[in-house]
């Protein structure tokens, strides 16, 4: 089965696989490997009851792996001074775009501090951190696809 998405004007049909539990039940009826798209599973607000905590704040998924093949939008709210994790590298690329505070951008070496409207490219395997460098918190979305295992 395939879905009729408009995208600027042009529909689209789309067949995207699907694993979890939700999506399983977004599928139309003997449909294995495609999803039904409706307004219900393409539409999230931001809601502080689904977070995740992490040791520099949280993080909020917008689209989680099981949706987009393996495609995600993830909101990142980093406190003053921190940082998710130390610099590292992995096969996936991922793009981020500050929304608010001031983020030191680290990759391959060099460093560059931005504000709100930046948008970051980490190519793959390629080392790469973010940290929050001032005084309040930070938030910033992240776009990466992880590969199916």
């Amino acid at each position: 089965m395939s879905t009729k998405c408009l995208l600027a004007g042009v529909a689209v049909l789309i067949f995207i696989p699907i694993g979890n539990s939700e999506a399983q039940e977004a599928r139309g009826a003997g449909q294995k490997d495609t999803i039904r798209y409706t307004l219900a599973n393409c539409l999230n607000e931001f809601s502080m009851d689904r977070i995740e905590k992490t040791v520099a704040g949280y993080q909020y998924w917008f689209v989680d792996k099981m949706l987009a093949d393996g495609k995600t939008l993830k909101l990142s709210v980093v406190k003053p001074h921190a940082a998710t994790h130390a610099p590292h590298a992995h096969p996936e690329d991922e793009f981020f775009f500050v929304l608010e505070g001031r983020i030191e951008f680290y990759l391959n070496g060099e460093r560059k501090v931005v504000g709100p409207n930046a948008s970051l490219y980490c190519p793959p395997n390629i080392e790469h951190g973010l940290r929050n460098v001032g005084e309040t918190e930070a938030k910033y979305l992240v776009v990466k696809k992880y590969e199916k295992k």
